[in-house]
């Protein structure tokens, strides 16, 4: 199998012209100890290098992500995204504090503070984490380093810049450590401001502008059987655009803790972990780019710990142990505006004292059968609770224009427009809504029983075939459960899809329970210039969470402008997809250094089992090639993504369809010393496209109704310099 640290390099995939290409080539593509066909892991040694959000490095490993605002894109796995895709950063389970999932995991951590990183879709080991149907994001910052001298003193630093000429994204990182043999300190900071990047046709694309800090501070301390690591971090986003959402971030102000102990045994290892943050997050609007006038506020925390236990039974068979628990607490209002019809007088109260608590415990035992067999077995189970507090609307009276109608509204809050406000006296549902929300019992619990099987054949020293069985299992957020809103304005405050509709929630949601089978073979030569991977996989979802489509809005009287407005449901759904990667070393020579060629190829498929009806926001096929050079200090890279036409929409949220396209990206980078320079043009042809998992420019429809909801457009050309200087 292949160095982990090769894996910190892209996931290359090339275009259907070359396609007979990938089948004599193929990727570095999994780790030493892979036990699944899409786990890929990396080691970013030289973290500064990178700025700006960790996106970037597990796109490089084939993760898709679905658009939002410049740090806080939603991964997604196997063709599904948002909880379903478990992210642990540092090994802490970070919940998205927000109806829109503005401040999910990744947003709370910069590219340069990653260490390593590991992904596993589909058929992941139940030791890898729990509460996800499609997979396991693992993020790590923590990586303590020692000097070899008993005294406190000085060890290493980095400064580092970047600058991205699509958006006039300025970014600066630093880092700091002081280190004796026994003790470490390390710090880590970074900024980026960045401006609303430009389209291929050198259009703006509205509302992509954002500002974020992070700062890590992490000390440790070891002597020979073990390590106790207490790390704070803090977060400030002072504006996130968001084009694809009504509203945008005019805040997120966060804190967090980790204290992280581990100690060697006779025969393994233990470690115990408490994690803690603390989040204050708030909506609005701040920028001429899309206006409006309506505040949401959001406070949450979350608290855990986890044990855990690996031990070697003998040297062949390793048993995992661990026991879990996950809180989460959340308030979400929005303030009322005094003097506004629409909002107030009251506070909206959206979710109140919420409440998720997850307790679990895992067994997984991992055994080398002979020289050829290996196989991994474990089950894990979860209670889940939830529970959400009364509830009240804007007003609990009669109101001028209530809140049922937005056909008028230009901007949230803003009435310009409106008929005859005579013709429109009414009721506001939500009065209903929240009686009846409030009379209900809310608390639900769910049991969920995760189990896997992984098998791995070792035919020859060059041939590999690896299955995996699961059963996974994801219970309800709180805005899938809790979303009581039944008013357009309110509803369309709910979803994080990108899609410009509008979301109910239903406290009676079942958990979604996945069975996913894989399957992956991997041919390498026998003097290792070339290696092929294979691997398919399908998934059958039982009480898949979808939107059922219970009404619709229009704000003008053209078709393109309609809505939707779904309650969230549970339905049966089935998901597959196959990869193919490959990669071959075209040149090894002294005088011309090393070449790779590198490509891969990845199809998905989603469709609703009632219908045969297209998923939502499902990838098309898409590939990636490229050609690597090292050659001394320097290092090149050319590579070439196409992306095929989206054609299988999904009906219910009003899904567009997106034209095939193609971008190539310039590479160079040079270290001299301490010393390290890159230099990047990204879509070089400067090619015009919108992103099939981009949602709907809601920016741009607010600017121009008229063009009703168009796909959000990609970056155009960018020529991206950085330095970084390491001492």
């Amino acid at each position: 199998m292949n160095n982990p640290q090769s894996l910190s390099n892209s996931k290359h995939v090339l275009n259907p012209i070359a396609l007979w290409i990938a089948c004599l080539l193929s990727p570095y593509a999994l780790a030493d100890d892979s036990i699944e066909v899409i786990e890929v892991q990396g080691q970013h040694l030289n973290a500064h290098e990178r700025l700006g959000s960790a996106e970037q490095l597990l796109s490089d490993l084939g993760v898709d992500f679905s658009a939002a605002g410049g740090v806080s894109g939603l991964p997604i796995l196997n063709g599904m995204m948002g909880d379903r895709v478990k992210i642990l950063v540092d090994g802490a389970d970070i919940t998205a504090a927000c109806g829109n999932q503005m401040n999910p995991p990744l947003s709370y951590i910069s590219a340069n503070q990653v260490a390593s990183y590991r992904v596993v879709a589909g058929v992941s080991p139940v030791s890898a984490g729990g509460d996800n149907i499609a997979g396991v994001i693992q993020v790590n910052s923590i990586a303590p380093q020692y000097s070899d001298k008993a005294e406190f003193d000085w060890h290493s630093g980095y400064v580092s810049a970047q600058y991205r000429s699509s958006n006039n994204a300025q970014a600066v990182g630093v880092g700091a450590r002081l280190a004796s043999d026994t003790v470490s300190i390390n710090y880590q900071g970074s900024f980026e401001d960045a401006d609303s990047y430009e389209d291929g046709n050198d259009d703006l694309v509205l509302d992509t502008l954002y500002r974020v800090q992070n700062h890590a501070l992490t000390a440790a301390v070891r002597d020979e059987k073990q390590q106790l690591v207490v790390k704070l971090t803090h977060q400030k986003i002072p504006f996130q655009g968001f084009p694809n959402q009504y509203m945008d971030m005019t805040d997120n102000t966060s804190y967090g803790l980790i204290s992280q102990y581990k100690r060697t045994l006779e025969n393994g290892e233990f470690q115990a972990q408490i994690n803690y943050n603390d989040v204050e997050h708030e909506m609005g609007f701040f920028t001429a780019e899309k206006t409006g006038m309506m505040p949401m506020n959001t406070d949450a925390q979350d608290i855990s710990y986890q044990l855990n236990w690996r031990l070697e039974l003998d040297k062949d068979t390793t048993l995992l142990l661990g026991q879990e628990y996950f809180g989460y607490r959340i308030d979400d209002w929005w303030p009322a505006i005094e003097g506004s019809m629409m909002m107030g007088p009251n506070d909206y109260v959206n979710i109140n004292d919420g409440e998720r608590d997850r307790y679990t415990a895992f067994a997984e035992l991992q055994k080398q059968l002979d020289k050829k067999w290996w196989v991994s077995t474990g089950a894990r189970i979860e209670y889940v609770h939830t529970d959400a507090g009364e509830v009240q609307p804007y007003s609990d009276m009669t109101m001028d224009g209530g809140m049922d109608d937005m056909s008028g509204m230009d901007s949230m809050g803003d009435m310009s427009g409106m008929g005859d406000m005579s013709a429109m006296m009414m009721d506001d549902p939500n009065q209903d809504a929240a009686m009846a929300f409030n009379a209900m019992d809310r608390e639900r619990s769910d049991t969920l029983v995760d189990a896997s099987l992984l098998v791995r054949y070792q035919i020859t020293n060059e041939d590999e075939l690896e299955f995996g069985l699961a059963r996974k299992n994801r219970a309800p957020n709180l805005y899938e459960r809790y979303s009581w809103g039944v008013s357009t304005m309110s509803t369309s405050m709910i979803g994080w899809f990108g899609d410009g509709n509008g979301y109910i929630g239903d406290p009676d949601l079942a958990a979604e329970t996945a069975h996913t089978v894989s399957a992956s073979y991997t041919k390498s030569a026998t003097d290792g210039t070339w290696q092929v991977t294979a691997n398919t996989w399908y998934t059958q979802v039982n009480d898949y969470i979808d939107g059922a489509v219970v009404d619709s809005t229009n704000r003008t009287d053209m078709p393109l402008t309609q809505r939707n407005t779904l309650k969230f449901t549970n339905l049966d759904a089935t998901l597959y997809g196959g990869k193919l990667e490959s990669i071959v070393r075209v040149v090894d020579s002294k005088k011309a250094g090393t070449w790779d060629l590198t490509a891969a190829i990845t199809a998905t498929h989603g469709e609703r089992d009632d219908s045969d009806e297209p998923l939502y926001q499902i990838m098309p096929l898409h590939s990636k090639i490229a050609i690597d050079q090292q050659l001394g200090k320097w290092q090149n890279s050319l590579s070439w993504e196409w992306v095929d036409s989206k054609t299988r929409v999904d009906p219910r949220r009003l899904e567009n369809s997106t034209q095939s396209y193609s971008v190539l990206n310039l590479q160079t980078k040079a270290t001299w010393d301490k010393l390290t320079v890159q230099l990047a043009v990204t879509n070089l042809l400067d090619e015009y496209y919108q992103q099939p998992l981009g949602g709907v420019s809601i920016a741009e429809f607010k600017a121009d109704m008229s063009q009703g909801f168009s796909q959000l457009a990609g970056q155009g050309r960018s020529v991206n310099i950085g330095m970084s200087y390491s001492f």
